[in-house]
């Protein structure tokens, strides 16, 4: 098992590594809609933060030498699940056609009280 930090997308808020790598797999921590640049959110439009955390996501699979086409599953979490339809809008932006396995859920908070956090497993290894 290996730690991964990011030195492109948003620095953790707190002690966690931004990836774990195991077996030819990533597991990336909960990604939030937070600007790399500056260390903050994005503004609290569900489709804004989306787009912004799903970004971050594609920077550091990239880093890491993956990309958004090799995630074999994500979890969706939001503060509103009625935001699941402007959420998916963004969403297919980033995945397809063969979209990865999916899990979404409604949260009562989440960090910096965003909208959302997104996280992801993605394979490293050419298959």
């Amino acid at each position: 098992m290996k730690a991964f930090l990011t030195t492109r997308g948003p620095k953790a808020i707190g002690p966690y590594s931004t990836a774990m790598v195991h077996g030819g797999l990533a597991y990336l921590s909960g990604m939030l809609p937070i600007d790399p640049a500056t260390g903050t959110l994005v503004a609290d439009d569900v489709q804004a933060a989306a787009r912004q955390a799903l970004q971050n996501i594609a920077v550091v699979l990239e880093e890491m030498g993956s990309g958004m086409e090799r995630c074999v599953k994500v979890t969706v979490y939001m503060r509103d699940m009625d935001d699941f339809a402007a959420v998916n809008t963004i969403y297919q932006q980033y995945f397809g056609p063969d979209y990865p396995a999916r899990s979404a859920v409604q949260v009562a908070r989440l960090p910096m009280d965003a909208p959302l956090e997104i996280e992801v497993i993605a394979a490293l290894d050419a298959e």
